[in-house]
């Protein structure tokens, strides 16, 4: 959340929800606003809980927090009396100058005297997605966690959460195709959601491989797809089936064990080497599997056309 205060009043500047889950860099996360699936009781709290911590803690200028939500209960991870990376795209979602906002509130110009008195929601979806320079760096591995790693991000805007989604995929740079092999391998406890996803691609006409563990307990599912070998089984595997280029997309999520990461390590870099879209954590994966309906439907707009509907 990034907020505004000039010690009297607070504003929330927008809540945007991370994609991925919590443990990832909010510099590297996706991110949404509005949020796409928090509810409104949990976004009411969450403003509530801004605009106390503001006032309480006497900010003049911007503020940000970051927090935390599991089963509708919300934890506060962090407090910063400062403008964020994020000013810049909610300035653009919402045609709010939250940076120079913020200033004018520093030189003693209140927020009202600003005019600045409410939140300004988009009646559309705009996402921020972060920018990887992992192809410059041969043998690194592309597993997000709590350290950034992103050079640069982009923003996509459509009508649905899942239009923006594709939009800033695009923007990044990813070789969307609307059709083709998927490759999935996933831990344990993403295989229950992994169902949606892999359904999801179905629908669109998509073909689906996956290694054992995770073709088992799809196919237990009711979903059809290929099991193929990991890279320690040998014979024709996911890897050679990736260079192969009969592959356009993988997922590929793995646990914190360190076995783990390095048993699926050739997974990830050849698909980075190949420029194949890949994603490493299971909300990703969701978000393109819905994100991939739009390929033949996505409208263009210009940033000012968009205002004119604030």
């Amino acid at each position: 959340v990034d907020a505004l205060c000039d010690g009297t009043t607070a504003v929330i500047g927008g809540i945007m929800e991370h994609i991925e889950q919590a443990g990832v860099h909010s510099g590297d996360s996706s991110c949404s606003l509005p949020a796409y699936s928090l509810s409104k009781t949990v976004q009411d709290e969450i403003r509530a809980q801004t605009k106390a911590m503001a006032k309480a803690l006497k900010v003049r200028g911007l503020m940000n927090v970051q927090f935390a939500v599991q089963d509708e209960t919300i934890y506060v991870l962090e407090v910063n009396p400062r403008a964020s990376r994020t000013v810049p795209f909610i300035s653009k979602a919402t045609n709010v100058p939250l940076a120079k906002i913020g200033a004018k509130v520093m030189a003693g110009i209140s927020l009202a005297s600003q005019n600045v008195t409410e939140e300004v929601i988009p009646p559309y979806y705009t996402v921020k997605e972060a920018v990887f320079p992992f192809v410059k760096f041969p043998g690194v591995d592309v597993i997000l966690g709590p350290e950034m790693r992103s050079t640069g991000e982009v923003m996509g805007v459509g009508r649905t959460f899942a239009e923006a989604f594709l939009k800033a995929q695009l923007g990044a740079g990813e070789r969307i195709q609307g059709a083709g092999k998927i490759a999935l391998s996933v831990r344990d406890a993403d295989k229950p959601a992994l169902v949606t996803v892999a359904k999801n691609f179905l629908e669109e006409g998509y073909s689906l491989i996956a290694t054992a563990g995770t073709a088992s307990f799809l196919q237990n599912a009711g979903v059809p797809v290929t099991a193929v070998n990991k890279v320690q089984e040998g014979g024709d595997h996911i890897v050679d089936l990736i260079k192969s280029g009969a592959i356009t997309m993988v997922i590929n999520t793995t646990t914190s064990d360190a076995q783990s990461v390095a048993d699926s390590h050739a997974i990830r870099r050849s698909a980075v080497n190949l420029r194949i879209p890949l994603y490493t954590t299971i909300a990703g994966a969701m978000a393109i599997s819905e994100g991939v309906k739009n390929l033949d439907n996505r409208d263009v707009h210009s940033i000012q056309g968009l205002h004119q509907q604030l």
